[in-house]
């Protein structure tokens, strides 16, 4: 059967990120891509004004009406509402890995871009303990790498947070001042890597988080390792970028535009 990947994450209303974001990326890099819906949003360029999550028991028949059917080979894991989300998504892919051969990319979507937490607090033990070791990678910006080592009781370096969570880790450096943007790769055998760009100046960024990461779960999907799949993510975004830079979508932060290069 043909390989295909499957994005578990939120609704986005306004299609700027979430599993709207996901799909218009996977498809630009011409990959099949299946859906399970945790949240459903209610957001535009402007903010989020509503999150509903979707019950555990819901998740769990979307997972396995795809994951009994179709061939997945790679998964991007974006918004966990909860706990009991958490632990149905940790224990259908844990199932999945252990008679298939499966790449799991998890952006940890915790607080919004406009300071609304989008992760309930006691999600996150569950997350650290359950899903992020079944992950081949873990893409946190820099204030969600850090809120993962005060949590796991660890300096925020990403040597140590990669061994403390099992899990090759790309600390996003958006955050970060500067003109030049590093992506810092860890992994838990101790080696690194710095990944490079310039920054784009606008304020249409909405949606980078899910386009990179889906777009790295792509690339592994096709048979590229890590390393080589995270610069070929990083310039497939750069492109969305440019697209979006001046849409002139919404009334706020417009979304990137990911297509074809």
């Amino acid at each position: 059967m043909t390989p295909v990947a499957l994005t578990i994450a939120g609704s986005d209303s306004s299609a700027g990120a979430g599993i709207q974001q996901d799909l218009k990326t996977m498809e630009s890099v011409g990959v099949y891509c299946a859906t399970v819906i945790t949240a459903i949003t209610s957001q535009n360029t402007m903010g989020i004004t509503g999150v509903m999550p979707v019950g555990g028991s819901v998740v769990e028949s979307q997972l396995k009406a795809v994951l009994s059917d179709l061939n997945v080979k790679a998964v991007k894991v974006g918004m966990v509402p909860d706990a009991g989300v958490a632990h149905v998504i940790a224990a259908a892919l844990r199932e999945y890995k252990a008679s298939h051969d499966c790449h799991v990319v998890y952006d940890p979507v915790m607080i919004s871009t406009s300071g609304r937490r989008l992760m309930a607090a006691d999600c996150l033990d569950v997350v650290v303990e359950e899903l992020m070791p079944l992950c081949t990678l873990v893409t946190p910006n820099i204030p969600e790498a850090e809120f993962l080592a005060a949590k796991t009781g660890i300096v925020c370096e990403g040597g140590a947070l990669a061994d403390a969570l099992h899990a090759s880790i790309l600390i996003k450096g958006g955050h970060s001042d500067g003109e030049v943007l590093a992506d810092s790769l860890f992994n838990p055998d101790g080696s690194s890597q710095s990944f490079k760009s310039e920054r784009i100046d606008t304020r249409n960024l909405h949606g980078t988080g899910c386009t990179l990461s889906s777009a790295i779960a792509a690339f592994l999907l096709k048979g590229l390792d890590i390393p080589s799949a995270i610069p070929q993510a990083k310039a497939l975004l750069a492109h969305a970028i440019m697209r979006g830079k001046d849409a002139g979508i919404g009334k706020g932060n417009g979304p990137i535009l990911p297509g074809k290069q």
